[in-house]
């Protein structure tokens, strides 16, 4: 399938639905898309003022609610320098058992109400001598899920799926730069597995965002992202979920300078 035809077989008839859900919701188009991973939900709220349109994630059709810690059901549309820019303060796994179309169910939905342009974030455990609450801009990923998005003959060159653009962007304000590879989980990874992603030069580890990236990138879309250091992989203690959503939250500041900066970037018109 040539990638000029993903886009036409990838959205369907209910992501046409949805994505009509939200245009009438904003009452205009979506332009661009952010979602906010484990405990960043509050990183635009207080500075950002009164969203104009809100919804439960759970209400735009094809899309589930968040069940992890730290993810909100909740998704706000601000609008910021002319443009509408929709917000899910939290996502669905692939660990959460549904299969990689509820996953990308909210891409789809955003593709379809008119977005060209997507900043994925997350929290990781980070395999490099980083500092909790560092930020990394995501310059590329590995996809070790064992599943994609896609079922068929859609041979997408993903060697582009991260806009080198908006990364220098996102690069200019975060304290890092690298690789992101995604597990399933919902387990950690052992330490052998640890020392494994390590040697293979991957920067940062967790268990969302790639798949977004690819049906992001298959239909057209921009795609961009901050991965914020939450665990230390190689740390003697156990990993502490509570510890991973607080050490998000104190990246909150760096995330939204990085937001701000690349969608500065982001030379879309207006959807209508």
């Amino acid at each position: 399938m040539l990638p000029e035809t993903f886009r036409q077989h990838l959205l369907t008839a209910a992501d046409a639905e949805a994505g009509q859900f939200l245009r009438g919701l904003v009452g205009a188009g979506v332009d661009v898309l952010v979602v906010l991973g484990s405990g960043l939900a509050d990183t635009v709220t207080d500075r950002w003022g009164t969203p104009v349109a809100t919804c439960r994630l759970s209400e735009v059709p094809g899309v589930l609610a968040p069940v992890a810690d730290g993810h909100v059901d909740e998704l706000c549309v601000y609008r910021r320098e002319g443009r509408h820019i929709a917000v899910a303060m939290g996502r669905t796994h692939l660990y959460e058992g549904h299969g990689p179309h509820p996953v990308t169910a909210l891409a789809r939905a955003v593709t379809a109400a008119g977005a060209s342009a997507a900043i994925l974030c997350n929290a990781n455990g980070c395999l490099r001598d980083w500092s909790l609450g560092d930020v990394m801009a995501i310059s590329d990923h590995v996809n070790f899920t064992a599943a994609s998005p896609f079922d068929g003959t859609y041979f997408l060159d993903t060697s582009a799926c991260w806009d080198a653009e908006l990364t220098r962007v996102l690069a200019e304000v975060t304290q890092r730069v690298g690789t992101y590879a995604a597990l399933r989980g919902p387990e950690y990874q052992t330490r052998a597995e640890t020392r494994l992603l390590a040697a293979a030069e991957i920067d940062c580890v967790g268990m969302s965002t790639v798949l977004e990236a690819l049906a992001l990138h298959a239909l057209g879309v921009r795609v961009a992202g901050m991965s914020v250091v939450s665990d230390l992989s190689f740390a003697a203690a156990p990993t502490d979920p509570s510890a991973v959503v607080e050490a998000a939250a104190g990246a909150q500041a760096t995330l939204l300078a990085g937001l701000d900066a690349a969608l500065a970037a982001v030379d879309v018109a207006p959807a209508a």
